[in-house]
């Protein structure tokens, strides 16, 4: 058989009746497990592709590998706008931590029959692409997790250049021990942030230290609990990249658990500038990325998809900016 395969040929291969391939196309929960493997290996192998004839319902579908922060909603914030003019609603999910969600998640998926999916920090799995692929239900994956793939639109922003300028801003009021509450390594965004970092220190001469490195998980505890590790050092920092907000607060509360005042005794810079960020005290100096701007453009890729537009590029990153605000100064000096 050729790409161009039917329906009817993926059916004979796999030994099944063309209903039942359809029931596995349609996600359909009514399949044995080894018949539902069989039907999309072949479906795979052969890069069946849906033509015509299928109804799309008026949904967006947006999935998040965790929902529980101002980080999440301010990716909804985005997403919404970009779909209020176009009559479509939002389907959430999350996949309880997992980068990428499973194949129930996509077995309803393939039942809403959805205009299109935006995944976010995710690692899209390779076979759960190539059943929305088969499906043509096209998707985007906002602030990859890992690399997408070949071809797979992302949008993302530029995480190195923003762990750049934020140790820079650091190393300008001139701080020289300078930590780091990086996110898990395993995340894209998060290696290219400590490489900025680590570019930053390398171009000011100043010697990587790796007692100064921890790796978090981008959650607040983390950062409190690697603050605390840090500022316990006998030759502590005198300043600390935070890899986003959240870790930046714990850091805060670790601060203030050792009786250090920030900034006259402890320098703090995020990443992400949620909206808190504006709120704590002292305000928190932070690297913007626009999460709002990210989940619009997102979007729109996606819709411009399902309308049959082919994107420009594959790969959209955004820019990221300091916001100096109250949580750094020069180091104490004496």
């Amino acid at each position: 058989m050729t790409r161009a395969a039917t329906l009817a040929e993926i059916a004979q291969e796999a030994g099944v009746s063309a209903p039942t391939v359809s029931k596995v196309l349609n996600g359909r929960a009514d399949v044995a497990p080894a018949t539902r493997e069989r039907v999309e290996e072949l479906l795979q192998r052969h890069g069946y592709r849906r033509r015509g004839g299928r109804q799309v319902s008026p949904l967006l579908e947006l999935v998040f590998h965790q929902l529980e922060s101002a980080w999440a909603m301010e990716v909804i914030r985005g997403v919404e706008n970009a779909v209020r003019e176009e009559g479509l609603s939002i389907v959430l999910s999350e996949s309880a931590g997992r980068l990428s969600p499973g194949q129930s998640w996509m077995d309803g998926v393939l039942a809403r029959r959805p205009t299109g999916v935006v995944l976010v920090l995710s690692d899209l799995d390779r076979a759960l692409g190539e059943q929305l692929t088969s499906r043509n239900i096209p998707f985007v994956v906002l602030d990859p997790a890992g690399d997408p793939g070949r071809g797979i639109p992302a949008v993302g922003t530029t995480n190195w250049d923003g762990g750049l300028a934020a140790t820079r801003h650091l190393l300008d009021l001139g701080h020289r021990r300078i930590g780091l509450i990086g996110g898990p390594a395993r995340m894209m965004c998060s290696r290219a942030r400590a490489d900025g970092y680590r570019a930053a220190l390398d171009m000011a001469g100043i010697p990587y230290a790796s007692e100064l490195v921890k790796e978090g998980d981008f959650q607040h505890e983390s950062g409190r609990r690697l603050g605390m590790e840090l500022l316990g050092l006998a030759d502590r920092p005198t300043a600390v990249f935070a890899g986003n907000d959240l870790q930046a607060f714990g850091l805060y509360e670790a601060a203030r658990e050792l009786g250090l005042r920030i900034p006259e005794d402890l320098s703090v810079v995020g990443f992400d500038d949620l909206p808190p960020a504006r709120w704590v005290g002292p305000p928190l100096t932070t690297v913007r990325q626009p999460l709002t701007e990210m989940a619009e453009v997102a979007t729109r890729l996606v819709i411009d998809l399902a309308r049959g537009v082919q994107p420009g590029t594959v790969r959209v990153d955004l820019a990221t900016t300091l916001v100096e605000r109250g949580s750094t100064a020069p180091p104490r000096r004496g």
